[in-house]
């Protein structure tokens, strides 16, 4: 088994940058998930809510991170600057330290949903924590949902895309489900009985299956909802735990280090 793909979110819910290489800092992969767009009070949005967010694609350049959207000029962020005060941000219940990035940036993000918001970077220092209950150590993340990594296989994707087409559904690609660790050379769903796994020289805690939600539904190539049903209604024929349906493992690494697509991916602890 190797790792055969590596992917970023840097802005939460927005487009993704695809890797040979990433650096893991404490909080995960370097620049993931480390901006987030939220309403005036400070409350996340997500692809939820908006589906175009998908198509905002963010990038670095220049000392930048650079935005692109559909029919919006070009809008950069400067990375490195005299920080603003501290805004208080929140996502799924955990309120977190943020900077404010400015008005031009927030009317840009204001201009393309039609609605008023603001874009927030994570301030540096503030520990968001993972939830202890699943954590065999203490460990924090950024803006994701709960945790610093989501690894995939791409035989459970091919799994899943069976089972569309046998009920007559459109395949869907792995971009949908938005991990950061495509893991090739597996079987089906073999994520699932890992415990604990040493991909290149960093070893990582498999810690909870990821609970799927209709962003699944959104394309990420259109910022469009092209089935409301799919891939959740096959997903929740086969994939259904304590009412959620699971697709996915979260994972958390156990230090600092760098990953890289090749990677040998050794299964050190299953699940008991």
């Amino acid at each position: 088994m190797q790792l055969s793909a590596l992917y970023t979110y840097p802005i939460k819910s927005c487009g993704s940058l695809s890797h040979q290489q990433v650096e893991l800092d404490s909080r995960g992969p370097v620049n993931d998930r480390r901006w987030m767009v939220t309403d005036t009070d400070g409350m996340f949005i997500t692809q939820r809510e908006f589906s175009a967010l998908a198509l905002v694609q963010p990038a670095f350049k220049d000392d930048c991170l650079v935005l692109n959207a559909p029919e919006m000029p070009e809008m950069r962020v400067p990375l490195y600057y005299t920080l603003g005060h501290i805004r208080q941000a929140e996502v799924w219940g955990d309120v977190c330290k943020a900077w404010d990035e400015g008005e031009a940036v927030a009317e840009w993000f204001s201009d393309y949903l039609q609605t008023d918001v603001r874009l927030m970077r994570m301030a540096d220092g503030f520990v968001r924590r993972v939830d202890e209950r699943y954590a065999p150590h203490p460990a924090q993340t950024a803006f994701s949902d709960g945790y610093p990594l989501l690894i995939i296989s791409e035989k459970s994707v091919d799994e899943l895309n069976q089972r569309l087409v046998e009920r007559g559904k459109t395949p869907v690609p792995t971009s949908r489900f938005r991990p950061n660790l495509v893991i090739s050379g597996s079987e089906a769903f073999a994520e699932d009985s890992w415990r604990t796994v040493q991909i290149g020289s960093l070893t990582l805690d498999v810690v909870k299956p990821c609970a799927r939600c209709v962003m699944t539904t959104v394309d990420p190539a259109t910022g469009t909802v092209p089935d409301s049903a799919e891939p959740l209604a096959t997903l929740n024929t086969f994939r259904k735990q304590d009412g959620k349906v699971m697709f996915a493992q979260n994972a958390i690494h156990c230090t600092p280090g760098r990953l890289t697509v090749g990677d040998i991916l050794s299964v050190l602890e299953h699940q008991k």
